[in-house]
């Protein structure tokens, strides 16, 4: 039997390459062959030949961003999240097998899965769409900004120097996240003729200075908006070639375009202005109580939707120059559970298996580089002791954080970003003792001897 794959999560960096390694190494343990295509951080890699797809006995794609499906008509075809593929890949390539034909234009629904759980195309996996394309140009941006800050302050001020050039690109990136939020959220629900009219409304967000709220309306608006074009206007079947090229885009923006000017655009640049003044504000109990909150969504589900939630609210409240608490308690938070339980493994020894000693060196690894799934091996083998632990460690840091005012430029890096960190002694301790605090509970709730094996996604 073949397999072909394709893993994608919304970040595209750590639970793709876990998914992908999990389905293969869940095929070669029932002999079959599997290939399997990543569309990760870096883009496309192992892409699925022709060949491979039509050599196939069944496709089994773990993606919660949007995959290109038309290649994959004819097959036998499962859609499910990507954490599932890394919680029970062979169960899943099973299931794959015995999955229904998969027709052009057809909604692809997850096999015998259970209510409330698998794939659904609904707001919340658009919204996570856009986010995950949207990363690369806030990382880019808030690095080079901070770079910039490196060489002065207010060096950018000046201008032909090498800081304001660095400015001058971190604006640059910095301005386009909107427009490429908004646009890829309306690809998620339209396709391809959704990108332009949800880029055209997020750039219209900017200039109205709605921000990060105003795109996400715009690629809402954007994406449904050719929906209803689709549904509603019938051309002649000669002229249907000029719809994706003429009629939807110069009407779908047209539309979007006053919708945002004459109804959206002001109300929500008052929300938007509103919200960044609350968190610029946040001082004593309630920003202890935020963190603490951000902390716990952080890591109850370690890659999962709330701590994905959690992670677009910080990446929301970024701006181009200016630090942000809210995104530095996030990433603080989400490097505690696996440096946490890496810990674990060496300060109770005993309570542990040489396979998770063995995982917890790439935990260590995993955690200051902010990848929280990397503490995902260790939850799933004991979720009763692990996942509390870890959310109290975590919350405590997220508090903690926030307390010291600690603030971050950029969205992703661990301490390859320390750099952009304002208050950075307060940081790393806000990140040592959610660590030590975590480690030590779940020290405490295992019982000596208990040993559980866990799975080697990492």
């Amino acid at each position: 039997m073949k397999i072909v794959a394709i893993t994608a999560c919304t970040t595209g960096i750590a639970h793709t390459y876990m998914a992908a390694e999990a389905i293969l190494q869940g095929a070669k343990k029932k002999g079959y062959e599997a290939e399997v295509e990543t569309r990760g951080s870096v883009g496309v890699e192992n892409e699925l030949t022709a060949k491979a797809i039509a050599e196939a006995d069944a496709v089994l794609i773990a993606s919660d961003t949007a995959v290109p499906m038309e290649r994959f008509v004819g097959k036998r075809l499962l859609n499910v999240p990507v954490s599932e593929a890394i919680k029970d890949a062979e169960d899943l390539i099973e299931r794959a097998l015995k999955a229904p034909i998969y027709k052009e234009k057809e909604t692809v629904k997850p096999v015998n899965e259970p209510k409330g759980q698998g794939k659904k195309k609904g707001p919340y996996q658009h919204l996570l769409n856009g986010v995950s394309f949207m990363i690369p140009f806030v990382v880019a941006g808030g690095i080079a900004i901070a770079l910039s800050f490196l060489i002065g302050y207010d060096a950018f001020e000046e201008a032909g120097t090498l800081a304001a050039y660095l400015k001058g690109i971190g604006d640059s990136a910095f301005g386009l996240m909107v427009p490429i939020l908004a646009g890829y959220i309306a690809y998620s629900i339209a396709d391809r003729p959704g990108l332009a009219l949800g880029a055209i409304g997020g750039m219209i967000a900017v200039a109205l200075n709605s921000g990060f709220l105003g795109g996400i309306v715009a690629g809402f608006l954007g994406g449904y908006t050719v929906l209803l074009i689709r549904k509603y206007i019938r051309l002649p079947k000669g002229l249907q070639g000029i719809m994706p090229v003429l009629v939807i885009p110069v009407l779908g923006s047209l539309f979007v375009g006053l919708i945002m000017y004459y109804i959206v655009g002001k109300p929500v640049a008052a929300v938007n202005t509103a919200m960044n003044n609350f968190l610029t504000n946040l001082s004593g109990s309630s920003a202890i109580i935020l963190g603490l909150v951000i902390g716990l969504m952080m890591a109850f589900d370690m890659g999962g939707p709330l701590n994905k939630a959690a992670y677009a609210f910080g990446t929301g409240t970024l701006v181009a120059g200016q630090g942000s608490m809210v995104m530095a308690a996030v990433m603080a938070a989400g490097m505690v559970p696996p440096l946490a339980l890496a810990l674990a493994t060496i300060l109770f020894k005993d309570k542990f298996t040489a396979a998770e000693k063995e995982t917890g060196k790439a935990a260590w690894v995993l955690g200051l580089g902010f990848i929280t799934e990397g503490a995902i091996p260790f939850a799933a083998a004991d979720p009763i002791r692990v996942i509390p632990s870890i959310m109290l460690g975590s919350a405590a840091t997220g508090a903690l954080s926030m307390l010291f005012k600690c603030t971050l430029s950029v969205p992703h890096g661990g301490i390859f970003v320390f750099f952009a960190v304002e208050n950075i002694v307060g940081y790393i301790i806000s990140i040592l003792i959610g660590t030590v605090v975590a480690a030590l509970c779940v020290g405490f709730l295992k019982t000596t001897g208990e040993k559980k094996q866990i799975g080697t996604a990492l």
